[in-house]
């Protein structure tokens, strides 16, 4: 599971080939991927923005921003933790996915970002 820690907040992730909701004659394949996001610093914060790059493996790179993650700018205390799940789609049976969230720390207003681990989709059977 890709995991990294920035000014405190851990993100790790974790992905799945979605196959009942893929087409591979049609080149189209879709994953499902869940985030954890964990305060481990010593401030209350909360998630803004995020910021994703998604690549293909054909060569294409997709870059989506938007507000809060699946509609929610949760809000983080230390030590508690923000779960959710997502998708994406890709033309081919590989590609990656990498990332930012803006973050405020309540306390005192500072925007920082939080980065979002490299991580690969890859259908099952591209792996051996």
């Amino acid at each position: 599971m890709p995991t990294t820690t920035t000014q405190g907040v851990t993100v790790t992730v974790t992905t799945n080939y979605l196959p009942d909701y893929s087409s591979p004659s049609q080149e189209h394949f879709v994953f499902a991927y869940r985030i954890d996001i964990r305060n481990n610093s010593g401030h209350t914060v909360k998630l803004l923005r995020r910021h994703w790059f998604i690549s293909d493996a054909n060569g294409t790179v997709r870059e989506v921003e938007g507000e809060g993650v699946v509609g929610r700018q949760p809000v983080l205390e230390p030590g508690e933790s923000h779960q959710y799940m997502s998708g994406c789609n890709l033309k081919s049976g590989m590609g990656k996915m990498r990332g930012t969230y803006l973050m405020e720390r309540l306390g005192n207003g500072d925007n920082f970002q939080v980065n979002i681990p490299e991580f690969t989709l890859m259908v099952p059977y591209r792996m051996n």
